[in-house]
């Protein structure tokens, strides 16, 4: 069963679809399938996920089958399927991350926001999840942040609450 907010219908602005129009004119008219992932890099830019209801948009505007998004939107793991915070906190949670402390600055993470991993603050500015090698396993643990991808190396439990503190101040 789809949840509320995929249920309903998404209405792209007109700057929204002129940033489309600008993504599209850079591929051959036949080949318009190509500006799939940057048109759901914008779409989740604009509203922080990429919902059902934004995914048939997309496939509506390229003229191609809804399950052609739905295929591509569910494969890459930098595509959020559901509601996230202003702020997507990544923590690296394979074997290297992990011997150095990820799993710990994961559970700080819970504590220190009061969500558990894939929830938003009430506030609306984190989410928080493990995710697969951010490709820093001598700098761990790591920590990337969505949707600008700034990257966080050798983190601490009081270098996350700096990096939270920071980004709340940055309002």
């Amino acid at each position: 069963m789809l949840k509320v907010e995929e249920q309903t219908p998404v209405v792209f602005s007109s700057e929204l679809l002129a940033k489309f129009d600008d993504v599209k004119s850079r591929y051959p008219a036949d080949k318009s399938k190509s500006a799939l992932l940057p048109l759901l890099h914008l779409v989740q830019a604009e509203y922080l996920w990429v919902s059902t209801s934004a995914m048939d948009k997309v496939a509506e505007y390229l003229n191609i089958q809804p399950i052609e998004v739905y295929e591509v939107a569910t494969f890459y793991s930098m595509y959020f399927l559901k509601p996230q915070g202003k702020y997507a906190l990544e923590v690296c949670r394979t074997g290297p991350c992990c011997l150095v402390g990820a799993e710990k600055i994961l559970s700080h993470l819970e504590n220190k926001l009061g969500v558990k991993e894939g929830e938003v603050t009430a506030d609306g500015l984190f989410s928080f999840r493990g995710v697969e090698c951010l490709a820093a396993c001598g700098f761990g643990p790591v920590l990337q942040i969505s949707p600008e991808y700034t990257f966080y190396e050798n983190l601490t439990e009081a270098s996350v609450d700096k990096l939270i503190e920071d980004l709340k101040n940055k309002i």
